[in-house]
């Protein structure tokens, strides 16, 4: 089901898909993509949104900079220097993270409007568009389509991710919702639970760029093979031990105790960035979500040790992440 959700000041129309199934309730809007809103219950059946978002387009428009709920592309996370070197070809991106370039640029996919059909036969929206050569400094004509399906019980949130090129370029696609179980607006989510599969991690630099190989997290404060609070302080790309996947698999599970609620992350991706949004101000403040975004490494493309982020025309982008819901006494 659709409606409209808003209008951007050229005229162009919003609208929010509402998906539901089996107590769960999401809404998607084409403006960026976004995961406006999850509402899963609690151990006693208590519904509450679970995910920081805004009630208006507005509130997102004002709000840009965390990119709350959105979906991320050309691609998420940090490119040093807003450069990188494909096929002996040097490409210039926007720098809108000083000295790099994050999330795609300043108009990423984030801040673009998004086509949108229902799909057949289960709640759910498939949102596509196609970014131009050139855009954001991006090369090659990029078809994209992204799927937001709710499984057969409402018990996950299955988001597929699609892309063709006709040139060779990079691609790294996530979604960046900010995750608090006990309910948005409540408070910091640092005393959630979280456990990660990821044996490694990316040590970066001032800037958030990797210095070099993965290192061990064993014996560090990276080290969430055992279930423990979260905290503060991360931004970081855990490396996977599970590596990439032809289907997704669960590598990391948050738990908040007051709600019971759990967040189970299954993904096809070799990494996960933790972020514990320690820089929101405003609407939220520190703290008061943890994103746990599925994808390649920062800066892989001026990394050829790292998991390759290149598609290549004749070739198809697939990356898949299963956000699943449940509850623990």
């Amino acid at each position: 089901m659709s409606e409209l959700f808003g209008t951007l000041s050229d005229g162009t129309p919003v609208h929010r898909w509402t998906l539901e199934r089996g107590g769960t309730r999401v809404r998607i809007l084409t403006y960026g993509g976004i995961v406006q809103s999850v509402e899963v219950p609690d151990r006693h059946g208590r519904s509450a949104d679970v995910v920081l978002g805004f009630a208006d387009l507005d509130g997102y428009l004002r709000h840009q900079g965390p990119f709350f709920g959105a979906l991320i592309g050309r691609y998420a996370n940090r490119i040093a220097g807003g450069r990188f070197t494909l096929d002996g070809q040097a490409y210039e991106l926007a720098r809108n993270n000083p000295p790099n370039s994050l999330h795609g640029g300043p108009l990423g996919f984030d801040k673009r409007v998004w086509e949108a059909e229902g799909v057949e036969g289960a709640p759910g929206v498939r949102l596509s568009r196609v970014s131009p050569d050139g855009e954001e400094g991006f090369p090659g004509r990029l078809e994209v389509s992204v799927t937001y399906t709710l499984e057969e019980d409402g018990s996950a949130l299955r988001i597929a991710y699609e892309a063709v090129t006709d040139a060779p370029t990079v691609v790294n696609l996530t979604n960046h919702s900010y995750w608090n179980l006990a309910g948005a607006g409540t408070g910091s989510a640092g005393g959630h639970e979280l456990w990660i599969a990821a044996s490694r991690v990316t040590p970066v630099d001032a800037d958030l760029i990797p210095t070099g190989e993965p290192a061990e997290v064993e014996g560090t404060r990276f080290d969430f093979r055992v279930a423990r609070k979260v905290g503060s302080g991360y931004d970081h790309n855990f490396v996977l031990d599970k590596g990439v996947t032809g289907s997704a698999e669960v590598v990391a599970e948050l738990w908040e105790a007051g709600s019971g609620r759990v967040l189970r992350v299954a993904t096809t991706e070799p990494g996960t960035q933790l972020y514990t949004a320690d820089h929101l101000e405003g609407a939220f403040g520190p703290g008061d979500g943890i994103a746990l975004e599925t994808q390649h490494f920062p800066d892989s493309p001026n990394r050829p040790r790292f998991p390759s982020t290149e598609l290549r025309p004749g070739a198809v982008y697939r990356s898949e992440t299963v956000y699943g819901f449940g509850v623990r006494s």
